[in-house]
Formats: structure tokens, C-alpha cells, sequence
């Protein structure tokens, strides 16, 4: 459960990304939005069976016991070249990819099937964000 709540973790800051990117750069969404949604399909399989995290109290919902409240995500400095911000997303992409390929090692057998499979498809995602946009 833990290693996909990290697996999981790790999708979710990149899907902030795709966001804080979208919110920059809205001329992109054409071309963000299929991978952008890619993305976020790999965060609720990489995720499945474990709760996500709090995103807050709602009204009916009790504070946490520990009294901690859950971390903020960190904001993201997108460049205002949107060709940059595209760079940084695919930097971005890559380190996922790196990091999920990491985790194989310590995963079971299924699980690591799909974090290969998501691996795999975050270097796709760089290479269209770079390349695959000067073909």
C-alpha cells in the first residue's frame, strides 16, 4: 500500500504540473490535454486500493486525529515562453518515468508490469512534448 501511495503520489505532481502549465499557457490545451488525461488514467490505476490524500475538511468531515493537516502542493514556476513551459513538462515527464522505473525493483510482480507500462508511456509523453511536436 505504501509503495502505491508513493507511485501514486508521484503521478499527482505531475498532473499538477500539466495543470499549473494549462493555467499558463491555455493556447496549449489542445495539445496537453490528451496526455494531461493519459496522466491522470495512470494516477487511478497506479493508486487503486489506496485512499487519496485529504484534500482539506469538508463540512461533514472531522479534522484529522494526529491534528497534522495534509501538505499543500507545492506551487509551480511555469516559464512564460510556452515553448519552455512544454521543455520543463517534459523534464518533468522524464523524472517520473525515471522514477517509477526505480521503483520496479522493489514492486510485486503485477504492480510492476504497471509501473513498466506507465514508464513507458511517460518517455512517449516527453518525446511527443519535444520532438514529436517538430515532426
Amino acid at each position: 500500500a505504501a509503495l502505491r501511495a508513493r507511485s501514486a503520489a508521484t503521478g499527482r505532481t505531475l498532473l499538477g504540473r500539466y495543470d499549473a502549465v494549462l493555467a499558463a499557457h491555455p493556447s496549449l490545451a489542445d495539445r496537453l490535454a490528451p496526455l494531461r488525461a493519459s496522466v491522470a488514467a495512470h494516477v487511478k490505476a497506479l493508486g487503486e486500493g489506496v485512499a487519496p490524500p485529504a484534500a482539506g475538511p469538508t463540512p461533514s468531515a472531522a479534522p484529522p486525529a494526529s491534528g497534522t493537516p495534509a501538505p499543500s502542493p507545492t506551487p509551480v514556476a511555469v516559464p512564460a515562453d510556452p515553448a519552455a513551459a512544454l521543455t520543463g513538462l517534459a523534464a518533468a515527464e522524464r523524472a517520473t518515468a525515471d522514477t517509477h522505473t526505480a521503483t520496479l525493483v522493489s514492486a510485486p510482480p503485477e504492480y510492476a508490469r504497471l509501473l513498466a507500462s506507465v514508464a513507458a508511456a511517460g518517455a512517449a509523453h516527453a518525446y511527443l512534448l519535444t520532438e514529436g511536436g517538430r515532426a
